[in-house]
């Protein structure tokens, strides 16, 4: 039992390590958001730039989580946004675009993309 307690902590340590080890280093925080809004039949996209026209990285089903590394368009911060109430916070991005953190081919090799605020809110 306490051989098997050992190898659990030892795996969740090794993992706290792979995933800290693994974040981006040029962000001081990260913001839990999801995808919201979007109908059953399609995806929110995760773009290249903050455009419309821009590439598309990969795209997301309503329900699933974001790692918004806290920058938008149009001033928006979401460091200064993130203690007003749930409801504000989606008010004040739905007409800019914020910056995300994906992995889309899940191969550890993050990038940034954008997503438009409307198909957002906070988890």
């Amino acid at each position: 039992m306490t051989r098997t307690i050992n190898r659990l902590a030892t795996a969740l340590f090794a993992a706290t390590l792979f995933t800290t080890a693994t974040a981006p280093s040029f962000a001081a925080a990260f913001f839990g958001w999801q995808v919201t809004d979007v109908s059953s039949d399609d995806v929110l996209m995760v773009r290249a730039y903050p455009s419309s026209q821009s590439q598309i990285l990969v795209g997301y089903p309503s329900g699933v989580p974001l790692s918004m590394t806290g920058r938008c368009t149009g001033g928006v911060e979401m460091d200064d946004i993130a203690g007003l109430p749930g409801w504000q916070q989606r008010q004040l991005v739905q007409g800019v675009w914020c910056e995300v953190w994906i992995d889309p081919y899940a191969t550890g090799d993050f990038r940034n993309g954008w997503v438009y605020g409307a198909y957002i809110r906070p988890m």
